[in-house]
């Protein structure tokens, strides 16, 4: 199952996200997306889980929690 992260902070890199998920599940894949011409974080992130299952706890211990300032909000991807 493919989430979305939003309001992530902007020192975060795909590691930084993997390492947040994977304490839910299996993370299959992991992409902070960044600007493309300074390469710098635009503050969301792609997140796909192997079970959907792991993702739909990922979502509800996650959403609405603070990581470093930010609160940040998780769903699925559209």
């Amino acid at each position: 199952m493919k989430l979305i992260a939003l309001n992530l902070p902007r020192d975060f890199d795909s590691q930084s996200l993997e390492n947040l998920f994977k304490a839910y599940g299996n993370v299959t894949s992991c992409t902070v997306v960044l600007d493309g011409q300074s390469g710098a974080s635009k503050g969301f992130g792609f997140v796909e889980m192997e079970r959907e299952e792991d993702a739909k706890v990922a979502i509800e211990k996650l959403h609405g929690t603070k990581v470093k300032q930010n609160k940040i909000r998780v769903k699925p991807a559209q």
